[in-house]
């Protein structure tokens, strides 16, 4: 049991229930559970996130997006957070849509998403973690524009093409060592 207990948001993007990534999520949610964290999972492709539209609303001093969907809530838990792990599949060597598109809708309080830890999980077909590392730069190209952001871990579920195929993999191992070492 961890003598502090963090508040940990999981943003699972993967389009699939049970999709490889999101397998990496629940190992990951299980060891910080284990750890006496406080976790919650959002599972992106069950909510509405309206792509931006550039409309430039939160830039004139609201700090309010003009579309209505579930982004805003999203983004509250967000900043609550005290670590942000962020999981994507790996589409032709980059994040997938969903993911891209909540990021984009950061926009209207990213400023307030400071001083965070983050984790990043991908899942690819690949065999290495070098042919995923634009991925992790456009995390990175993300956590640069916060305050004070904290890199703390990074899980490659590489050689997983059919869903599924992640359990075979050491990933899964290492994702709930992460997520229990907190």
């Amino acid at each position: 049991m961890n003598s502090i207990s963090k508040s940990i948001l999981v943003l699972s993007s993967s389009p699939r229930k049970g999709g490889n990534s999101d397998l990496l999520c629940d190992r990951f949610v299980s060891g910080a559970k284990e750890a006496g964290h406080l976790v919650e999972k959002i599972c992106l492709k069950d909510k509405i996130i309206r792509y931006c539209t550039g409309c430039g609303n939160c830039f004139k001093g609201t700090k309010v997006c003009s579309q209505q969907d579930d982004m805003a809530e999203i983004l509250e838990t967000m900043i609550a957070a005290d670590v942000i792990v962020m999981a994507t599949p790996v589409y032709f060597y980059t994040m997938c849509a969903q993911m891209k598109t909540l990021i984009d809708r950061t926009c209207a309080r990213y400023t307030e998403i400071s001083n965070k830890d983050f984790y990043f999980i991908i899942s690819a077909a690949v065999s290495s973690s070098q042919e995923v590392q634009r991925t992790i730069e456009e995390f990175r190209g993300f956590t640069c524009c916060l305050e004070k952001p904290h890199e703390k871990g990074i899980i490659y579920g590489t050689n997983a093409w059919m869903i599924g195929d992640i359990r075979q993999s050491n990933a899964m191992e290492i994702a709930y060592d992460m997520g229990k070492t907190v």
